[in-house]
Parts: C-alpha cells; sequence; structure tokens
C-alpha cells in the first residue's frame, strides 16, 4: 500500500491530497496538523484516511510526505521526521522559499530523502475549504532536487505534479530563491511601498486616494497580501531580495537622473524595451503534455449597459461558445477591456473575423 503523509493541510495541501485521492483512490491518506477542525473536515469528505494532531510515529508508514506549513515550522518538523521514517520515505514541501530548508535538510543528513517543492498557484482565500482538485491546473511547480536524490524519486514528484495537472520545472533551490525573488517577493514589497508613498503624499482632501484606478490599482494589487506571510517571506529570503532590490534602486536611481535632466531618448527606451519584454511574456500556457494551450483574444468595448450581453450575443448567433470572459478594470489597458476565452483556435479564429467586422477593436496575445 503507498501511502502519503501531510503535515498541515490548508489550501495547497488539501489541493494536493484532493488530486492524489481522485486519481489514486487505492493511496492510504494520513494528514497531521494544529487544525483538528481542518483535519476532520478532510477526513469526513473522505480525502485522507487517518488524522493525527501532531507529527510523530504515525507518519513512519510514509512512503511521501508533504510539509504544507510555513517553512519555519517544516523547518522544524524535519528533525522529528528524521527519528520516525523509513529509509526509502521521500519528503517535500510546498514553501515558497527553498534556501532554509535545503540547508535544514542537508545538516540533518536528508538531502536523499528531501526534493524541494514550490506549487506557484493560490488564491485570495485560504484554508481547506477553498482547496480544490483544480487549484494548480496548468500553474507552474517548482521542484529542487538535491545532487543526492534519486531519479526514481525525481520521478515520484513529476508524476505528483501530473496528478495535480501543473507544469514542473526543475532547478536548483538557490536559482529558485533569486527568480522568485524578482518575480514575486521585489514586486510585492514595490507594490507596498508604492502604496504608502500615495497614502503618505496625499493632500487632506484624499484626491490621490479618489482618483486611484486603472493602471494604480493594477500594479498595487498585490500590495493586499498577507502581511505575516510576507514578513515571513521576506525574512527567510534575505539575501536573493536584498540583491534584486538593489539593483531595482539603482535602475530607480538612473530613472531619476533622465527625468531630472528630461532625457527623452533615455526616458523612451525605458519604456520601449519595457513594452517589448513585457509583451513577449505569454499570457498562455505552452502545449505540454496534458497542458492545454489557451485560446483568448482581447476586446475593446464601451463601457455601458448592455455592451457586454451584445458581444456575446453576437457570438452566440454564430454558433460559437465562449469558454470564459473576464472584465480588465482598467480603462487604460491598450489591449481593450473584456478578455474572452475559446475553448478551441478555430472559434478563436472565428470570432475575430466576426467582432472584426462589427467593428470590434482586437488584440491577440502571443
Amino acid at each position: 500500500m503507498f501511502t502519503v503523509g501531510f503535515v498541515g493541510l490548508g489550501l495547497i495541501g488539501g489541493s494536493i491530497a484532493r488530486c492524489l485521492r481522485e486519481l489514486h483512490p487505492d493511496f492510504h491518506m494520513i494528514a497531521c496538523g494544529a487544525s483538528m477542525k481542518t483535519l476532520e473536515k478532510a477526513l469526513s469528505d473522505h480525502t485522507v484516511d487517518e488524522i493525527f494532531p501532531h507529527v510523530d510515529s504515525h507518519l513512519a508508514a510514509c512512503n511521501l510526505i508533504f510539509l504544507c506549513a510555513p517553512v519555519e515550522y517544516n523547518i522544524g518538523y524535519l528533525p522529528v521526521l528524521k527519528k520516525v521514517i523509513s529509509s526509502d520515505c521521500l519528503i517535500t514541501d510546498v514553501g515558497s522559499t527553498k534556501a532554509e530548508i535545503h540547508e535544514a535538510a542537508e545538516r540533518l543528513g536528508l538531502t536523499r530523502q528531501f526534493i524541494g517543492g514550490h506549487p506557484m498557484a493560490g488564491s485570495e482565500k485560504s484554508g481547506y475549504e477553498h482547496s480544490s482538485t483544480h487549484l494548480l491546473e496548468n500553474a507552474w511547480y517548482v521542484l529542487t532536487p538535491t545532487d543526492d536524490t534519486d531519479p526514481d524519486s525525481l520521478d515520484l514528484m513529476l508524476d505528483c505534479v501530473h496528478d495535480c495537472r501543473a507544469q514542473h520545472i526543475v532547478l536548483n533551490y538557490r536559482e529558485h530563491d533569486r527568480i522568485v525573488a524578482a518575480i514575486s517577493h521585489v514586486p510585492h514589497l514595490i507594490a507596498a511601498g508604492l502604496v504608502n508613498l500615495v497614502q503618505d503624499n496625499d493632500n487632506n482632501l484624499h484626491q490621490m486616494k479618489q482618483l486611484a484606478a486603472g493602471g494604480f490599482k493594477d500594479i498595487t494589487r498585490i500590495a493586499s497580501s498577507s502581511p505575516v506571510m510576507w514578513e515571513q517571506i521576506c525574512t527567510s529570503n534575505t539575501e536573493p531580495i536584498a540583491e534584486i532590490l538593489r539593483k531595482y534602486i539603482s535602475i530607480l536611481e538612473d530613472i531619476l537622473t533622465d527625468v531630472e535632466q528630461q532625457d527623452g531618448q533615455a526616458i523612451n527606451y525605458l519604456f520601449e524595451k519595457s513594452r517589448d519584454y513585457r509583451n513577449s511574456i505569454s499570457d498562455k500556457p505552452k502545449a505540454i503534455g496534458y497542458i492545454k494551450p489557451e485560446y483568448s483574444i482581447y476586446c475593446d468595448i464601451v463601457d455601458r449597459a448592455g455592451a457586454i450581453a451584445t458581444l456575446a450575443t453576437t457570438l452566440s448567433t454564430h454558433q460559437i461558445s465562449i469558454k470564459n470572459i473576464g472584465i480588465i478594470h482598467n480603462r487604460s489597458f491598450e489591449d481593450g477591456a473584456l478578455k474572452i476565452e475559446f475553448y478551441t483556435e478555430d472559434a478563436m479564429e472565428e470570432a475575430i473575423e466576426i467582432l472584426s467586422k462589427w467593428n470590434y477593436r482586437i488584440t491577440r496575445r502571443k
């Protein structure tokens, strides 16, 4: 019998557990954690078979263990697990920083049995009650094996990633932390700093806040994230974040000089370079194996009652099904105010032709 253990069963852990249960009903699933209410819910809906309040010898029978608590807690569980697990048990985690837990595993002599993991998915809602079998679908799932990792162990983790319908990428754990510092951690700090900049410099009538919309709200949306979580991330990935921040500060200093000197050519190049690189970042996943490509367009539309219904009816009369439609909350968004997704490429192409004839301005993303 293949036995999987979960330490912590929140949004990510719960979603992984649900995926494994759906595809592998024969797996024996064990969960432990601080919230017995959560564990009892997972037991009652048959996601797991056994629950325990503590990390202890009950996990000795596991072939695979997911550490799904905050990073510092996961690190603290490693010495306990070392005493109880078998030599062929594989441990992984789902934390967003990897260096600290990898270094802890190395100190404990667990490098052969530990593969770091980072499912790059989430939700504005947290907790097991919001977990689902599709949360990780099409998301990147980073794996950070060590030099001692057995190929069979890596294959096991790849199978789990595929079971979650995610895309895998294998990285060195230090490179992972450097990458996420640049694409996630520093942007969150910048967004928080920008929001505080506006708050601290607003006038008595709060007119900056009143007029803050469109682009400002888009680029600062992530500033609404959990302060506790981001405190933990910044204190556990300090060196890579500091390195990227220093480089960003240097860029800002160059921008300040260009603005003060009214160097139009340099300012133009700044926006031209950033525009070209940003436009090269695809909105759709690559069609890798089980990953389905996204067929979507952006459509400029007049902001008035019935506008969306008119567009949808136009497509419906031509028997074109819409898979998903989303409003871009930014009238300055250069590629339109609606994102429309279709089931097939043919449907997308036909929709472009029809909507263009009705004078809708359409932009497709690469």
